[in-house]
């Protein structure tokens, strides 16, 4: 209940000021809609976070996508507003897949600290990074920490896949894997069109064994957290009860951190 008042507290200040639609996305705001929303009405900004890379039988901008959907959401149900994708970020081992390429951990780490501190200045309190690529959250946290420091913003950086991990074990009863059935799972409720099951067979998957072996590139652009568990099923069924379930987790995480920073005066 608490959401949609807010919800519906938005809608009706932005209509008072004459401004026939509104936006959560700050892509779409012009600056005076922003003045009047933050901080007085709104404290709290989503941030996706992701990279361009080979994803198996889903699309190469599957790390975007998905916390994209996320922060939809989260900004809905929290009342917050969304902050353009950072798009772009530190791929490893499947940099020779075609249309996989990003940028150092340096540079995502220098952007996020100029990015979090430009939405400080402009009166947000809470920066929730919703992280969509595993390399990116020590240059995320890195950057995170030193704009703490030295600023008054509050920031979570969160991984969406491993926050929710249990909803994988919930929904099959096993583990999945980098564009294994869970990520595929997200991207079939997310972007549909751009996941293509005919193209797909189960020696694309490859599981990892990282004490044993590393390879670069890794054999497959689908790997596997455990030998025989997270191979697609294209289930559309499980994917949207999981999809769900998946948006139920991050928005009790997400809410309960920023209750508690409120609760704490922090």
């Amino acid at each position: 209940m608490r959401s949609v008042t807010l919800t519906l507290g938005l809608v009706t200040v932005l209509a008072s000021t004459g401004f026939a639609q509104h936006s959560r996305h700050l892509n779409e705001l012009n600056w005076m809609e922003v003045e009047e929303l933050v901080p007085a009405r709104i404290q709290t900004v989503f941030l996706a976070v992701g990279t361009v890379e080979a994803h198996g039988v889903g699309p190469n901008g599957a790390d975007n996508l998905v916390p994209e959907a996320l922060a939809e959401h989260l900004a809905e149900e929290l009342d917050g507003l969304i902050a353009p994708t950072i798009s772009y970020g530190v791929n490893t081992h499947l940099d020779e897949y075609a249309g996989t390429f990003g940028i150092t951990a340096e540079l995502l780490e220098a952007l996020a600290k100029q990015v979090f501190v430009g939405l400080s200045k402009n009166g947000v309190s809470n920066i929730i990074v919703l992280n969509g690529h595993g390399p990116n959250f020590e240059p995320l946290n890195s950057a995170a920490l030193e704009v703490f420091r030295e600023t008054d913003a509050r920031i979570l950086v969160i991984n969406w896949w491993s926050a929710t991990a249990d909803v994988v074990e919930e929904v099959w009863g096993e583990q999945g894997g980098h564009a294994g059935l869970n990520e595929n799972a997200a991207l079939m409720v997310v972007a549909p069109d751009a996941v293509h099951p005919e193209r797909y067979r189960a020696e694309q998957a490859t599981p990892y064994n990282t004490d044993v072996w590393r390879a670069y590139p890794f054999p497959t652009t689908i790997g596997l957290y455990a030998p025989g568990e997270g191979y697609l099923d294209f289930d559309r069924e499980k994917a949207e009860r999981y999809f769900e379930r998946v948006k139920e987790e991050m928005l009790a995480i997400v809410g309960d951190v920023i209750a508690k920073w409120e609760a704490g005066g922090r």
